[in-house]
């Protein structure tokens, strides 16, 4: 069961071992763009090319998919990244385990966001862990966890790369010891559990009086989306790209003509950018056809 790119190395993975996948269950396809086209999730398209059977329901919660999934009989549902969560009644289907792929180190950063929670939060770790599904969300216990580095530069886009590739390999590990019957399950210390919600665009607007390095934090995990912004002119600009520079100024600040932004503590670099309704570009062409005065304060600006 999953949806999005993250998921696909999982499903590659064991498709490419020598457990079977009886079926793959993802998001119903959506309409995209203006023409309406109808666009199959990433899972799905993979799992079609694989040949496998896919099932995508609107709803879980209901007699004929729990039939379905009793009469699949498999021994393990593997969840990662469905988008959906498991009815109680399905999770307790016997002789069935069900595990769940997690993003974070439980029990910190369960929920929706958890890459993007960890780079915002300045942590120096983050990981995968391989938990059994249980109602509360992401509560389960852990039989297996690795973890991964995160430095100053880490990107959204980079660190779910590298964690979708180490919970494919943690995923047979872990079929593997439950095919022996040498798995162990811990429970999770319920006084250390945090909550990743999901960012929406309030959120991901950048406020210059706050350190530069927590700003460069935010640009790096939430691109491309929700994507990082602030408003210029009446419009807004979403940054891609940027960098602290050891620099001092009122936050807000334009402070050279390298598009240099003062915060509360050093300042922010642009390098990449892009204007609403505009492609993505450098902040050296965006600034040929938009100047700013050196001086001027952008938050004033909107």
């Amino acid at each position: 069961m999953g949806t999005p790119d993250f998921a696909v190395p999982v499903l590659k993975s064991i498709n490419e071992s020598n457990h079977k996948i009886l079926e793959v269950y993802t998001q119903p396809p959506k309409k995209k763009n203006r023409g309406q086209k109808i666009t199959l999730t990433p899972v799905h398209k993979f799992a079609k090319n694989l040949k496998l059977s896919v099932k995508h329901p609107d709803i879980l919660d209901n007699k004929e998919e729990y039939e379905h999934i009793k009469n699949l009989n498999p021994d393990i549902v593997v969840v990662v990244a469905y988008g959906k969560i498991l009815p109680k009644e399905l999770i307790s289907l016997p002789n069935i385990k069900f595990l769940n792929i997690h993003a974070s180190l439980l029990p910190k950063w369960r929920g929706a966001a958890p890459i993007q929670r960890a780079i915002m939060n300045l942590d120096n770790e983050t990981g995968i862990s391989i938990m059994k599904i249980v109602s509360k969300l992401d509560a389960g216990p852990v039989m297996m966890k690795a973890k991964i580095k995160i430095t100053k530069d880490t990107t959204n886009e980079k660190l779910s790369e590298e964690m979708s590739n180490l919970g494919s390999k943690l995923i047979l590990d872990s079929l593997n010891l439950i095919e022996k019957g040498d798995e162990k399950f811990v429970d999770q210390n319920e006084s250390k559990a945090t909550y990743a919600k999901k960012i929406g665009k309030l959120e991901a607007k950048i406020s210059w009086n706050t350190d530069a390095k927590v700003i460069v934090a935010k640009i790096n995990a939430l691109n491309p989306n929700p994507g990082p912004w602030f408003e210029l002119n009446g419009s807004r600009i979403k940054i891609i790209k940027a960098i602290e520079i050891k620099a001092k100024g009122f936050p807000g600040e334009i402070l050279n003509k390298n598009f240099t932004i003062a915060c509360s503590e050093n300042a922010v670099q642009i390098l990449e950018l892009k204007k609403e309704g505009k492609n993505t570009t450098t902040a050296f062409e965006f600034l040929k056809g938009n100047k700013l005065e050196v001086g001027s304060n952008i938050s004033n600006n909107v």
